[in-house]
């Protein structure tokens, strides 16, 4: 576990001086869909991910956003977002990330998310505990819905699909103290895992959306389910996560229809 630590941190902060020094030339951008996005700067990035990861480990899985992916047997796989806030990179608003995991025989074991412009590299490795820059972090102390800070995004079929997660929206904002949605669930985990959020819910996320980010916010003592609150897989649609505290409040508003 040692070498594929060392294989994912160098692979992460490659990737991040690729998105730092992106910013500084043109951005290209193409779409996967009306909202859906792509710029050079994602390929670029993954490319270099995958490079190093196939290098060091050929036998490996690779499931990658942008589709550079291995496919062949192995009880390893990497899953690998190469930019997660590519809306907000390609308008140079500064919150994205690149996020790495590595899940061994179906259970993420490391995750890394780093924040090139912050220099923030959030770090989890399963049973050992989540780490902001190498200090220990843990989620926040909130014990009530009504005090607490939330964060949400929405997906890109916003526009066509009834299934939007406006009615969440509109009924979280009326319960907590404040809502936020700032383009990166990898960052929005990560935040949680740091406690600078108490919660944070989506549909509709990919594996690589919230692989990295959701050991490392278990790590630091959160919780994760789904919108019933029963288990939570990284292949689900549903995700909902908090610092356990106002878990079961959150799971009592998603169950509101309307």
């Amino acid at each position: 576990m040692k070498r594929i630590r060392e294989v994912a941190l160098r692979a992460a902060k490659k990737a991040g001086q690729i998105l730092k020094k992106g910013l500084e030339g043109e951005v290209t951008v193409s779409y996967k869909g009306d909202l859906n996005l792509v710029t050079n700067i994602d390929h670029r990035s993954e490319e270099a991910i995958v490079a190093l990861v196939n290098k060091q480990f050929p036998g490996h899985q690779v499931l990658a956003e942008e589709g550079h992916d291995r496919t062949e047997p192995s009880p390893f796989r990497w899953i690998i977002d190469p930019l997660d806030g590519t809306t907000n990179y390609s308008h140079r608003f500064p919150f994205f990330c690149v996020s790495i995991a590595v899940e061994i025989r179906g259970k993420v074991q490391l995750g890394i998310v780093l924040d090139p412009l912050r220099n923030e590299l959030f770090f989890a490795e399963k049973g050992k505990g989540a780490f902001l820059n190498e200090k220990p972090i843990s989620v926040s102390s909130v014990t009530r819905l009504s005090k607490s800070l939330l964060v949400t995004g929405f997906a890109y079929d916003v526009r066509t699909d009834p299934i939007n997660n406006f009615n969440h929206f509109i009924n979280f904002s009326m319960k907590a103290q404040g809502v936020r949605r700032t383009g990166s669930a990898a960052l929005d985990l990560s935040y949680v895992a740091s406690g600078r959020l108490d919660g944070f819910w989506e549909l509709k996320l990919q594996p690589w959306d919230t692989a990295a980010g959701s050991l490392i916010l278990t790590e630091a003592g959160g919780k994760l389910s789904d919108f019933s609150g029963k288990s939570y897989s990284i292949y689900d649609s549903e995700l909902l996560a908090s610092n356990g505290k106002i878990h079961r409040e959150m799971i009592d508003v998603l169950q509101k229809v309307g």
